[in-house]
């Protein structure tokens, strides 16, 4: 008997053994592992500012991706079980991704608010000469049209491949699907490099730089870390790409990492124009 890919054993899926269209999970550990880890990493942190204590932070690191990885297994295994990811269940996933990148949108939304309390009413940094003015006196900025705006054409050329990824399993077409998101993984890497670079160049302080590098770097710094977590989202859909895992019919895991990719997208060119060009005061000189 031929072997079949994931996907295509779910495409003529049978009937679910119960009497329901849901799927009602198997008793799992990792809701429990998940949760510890994610205290032992919390009380890590604290830990290592106040007392130098180190292995409590890695030992809750090892323990929330360990969790990580083991429960996205079990749930590609789900997905790859006939019957278990019925109609009903598929579009319940797809609210709860929409349902997280709202969540994610508000994160934003609050970097943003203290980024604009600053900017429109510059009095309110304490300490402030007078007549008060954003950004600060003595803060020099970056050139818009340097290395930001070089990774601002990165991620809309990112968003381009793996628009193209999608239309290609669209089409069935595997070649171009691995060729699109193997691209986009690789520019998701090289905005994350220039970043970093970027970072290393900064006019401004890091740790007492004031409210400006604040500002700054909790806004550019966490849409980083979505970067990163986005490319490892898109290189784990390159690799069941690679493995035949998806179909025209079947490919949610896809959909959710493209939905999540071009909401980074998003919010970078929001952070250009706010924070970047609009938020442009002396620009230093490199």
């Amino acid at each position: 008997m031929a072997s079949t890919t994931p996907a295509e054993a779910t495409h003529g899926e049978a009937a679910p053994h119960y009497k329901h269209p849901y799927h009602l999970v198997d008793p799992s550990p990792w809701p429990l592992t998940g949760a510890f880890g994610g205290g032992a990493l919390v009380l890590g942190i604290i830990l290592w500012a106040h007392s130098s204590i180190t292995w409590v932070f890695w030992l809750g690191l090892v323990m929330v991706l360990g969790t990580m990885f083991m429960w996205w297994r079990d749930v590609l295994k789900e997905s790859a079980t006939p019957g278990l990811h019925s109609p009903i269940v598929r579009i319940g996933l797809r609210y709860g991704m929409v349902l997280f990148i709202a969540s994610e949108v508000m994160f934003f939304v609050a970097f943003f608010w203290a980024y604009f309390h600053f900017a429109l009413y510059p009095e309110h940094v304490s300490g402030a000469a007078a007549p008060p003015i954003w950004p600060p006196r003595g803060i020099e900025t970056f050139d818009p049209w340097g290395l930001p705006f070089l990774n601002t054409m990165i991620l809309l050329l990112s968003g381009c491949t793996v628009t193209w990824a999608h239309a290609a399993l669209i089409q069935n077409d595997r070649k171009a699907l691995i060729q699109g998101l193997a691209l986009t993984v690789a520019l998701g890497v090289l905005f994350t490099a220039l970043q970093a670079w970027e970072y290393s160049l900064a006019p401004f302080k890091f740790s007492g730089g004031g409210v400006y590098s604040s500002t700054f770097f909790l806004a550019t710094g966490f849409h980083g870390f979505h970067v990163m977590v986005g490319t490892t989202f898109l290189l784990v859909c390159l690799i069941r790409a690679i493995k035949g895992h998806f179909s025209p019919e079947r490919h949610f895991g896809f959909e959710a990492a493209a939905w999540y990719w071009h909401f980074v997208d998003v919010v970078w060119l929001f952070l250009f124009v706010c924070i970047y060009w609009w938020g442009a005061g002396v620009i230093a000189e490199h």
